[in-house]
Order: structure tokens, then C-alpha cells, then sequence
């Protein structure tokens, strides 16, 4: 898979995330990418962001209690939509997608960078970092 087609897949899942995080139950329509939507390459690189949506939202728990202790003042019902979902897509991508956590961090900085607020590249930047380096410690 190109980069490019992986980082519309990303931003597919985020979108999809953020609907579930919202309450949607029909993921259908979710994950769009705007007019190049109808091109067939587009509607498969939208399925593998709906598969990848669906598998990081099945262990958002997971990474939400992983990343609990490095995010005390922020916890995830205080964190804004965007970040917590791009913490968790990059968390499952990380420790159960096989994608490198180097890749993985800075794809959910550029996801951040693009969706989320003006301190949120930051934010999902040190999170990411601090629980990669420290996953160790907590096992």
C-alpha cells in the first residue's frame, strides 16, 4: 500500500472513529474524501479505513487505559474528539496493526495537524512517545 493511500485510509478512520466517538451506529456514509470519493481506487482505500476504524474502536479501551497515566490533567472524556481518536488509531496501529511506531506517531501528528486544534500535533505527539518508550515499565 502507497503512503498516500495509507494516510486516506487514516483519515477515513478518524472520520469513521469520530462518528462512532459522537454515538453513529450507521458508519456508512462516514469517511469520505471529498470528490475523488467515486474514483475505484478511493472506494477501496475507503473499506481498508472502515476495517481499520473498526479494529483500533475495538481496543479503544485498551489504549485509553494504556495511556491514562501519561494524560492525567487531560482524560479521555476531557480530551477533544480528534485527539483521542488519533491516539487510539495510533495506539492499535502500533501495538496490534504491525505498522512501526515511528510511522505510527508521525502519521497520528500530521492526522492531528489536519483535524484537530493548534496545540493538538503536540499533545499527540508526546503522549504517543512517552508510551512507546515506557511500555515496558507498566508490564
Amino acid at each position: 500500500m502507497s503512503v498516500d493511500v495509507r494516510l486516506k485510509a487514516r483519515r477515513c478512520a478518524l472520520q469513521v472513529m469520530y462518528e462512532l466517538d459522537q454515538g453513529a451506529t450507521d458508519t456508512s456514509l462516514a469517511g469520505h474524501f471529498g470528490d475523488d470519493a467515486e474514483q475505484p481506487e478511493d472506494a477501496k482505500t475507503l473499506e481498508q479505513g472502515r476495517a481499520l476504524a473498526a479494529m483500533a474502536w475495538e481496543f479503544r479501551d485498551e489504549a485509553d487505559r494504556a495511556l491514562a497515566s501519561l494524560v492525567t490533567d487531560w482524560p479521555t472524556h476531557r480530551q477533544p474528539v480528534v485527539d483521542r481518536n488519533v491516539l487510539r488509531l495510533a495506539f492499535y496501529e502500533m501495538l496490534h496493526g504491525g505498522v512501526p511506531h515511528a510511522a505510527a506517531i508521525d502519521q497520528a501528528v500530521e492526522l492531528a495537524r489536519e483535524f484537530g486544534g493548534e496545540r493538538s500535533p503536540a499533545f499527540v505527539n508526546a503522549v504517543l512517545d512517552r508510551w512507546w518508550k515506557n511500555r515496558g515499565e507498566a508490564n
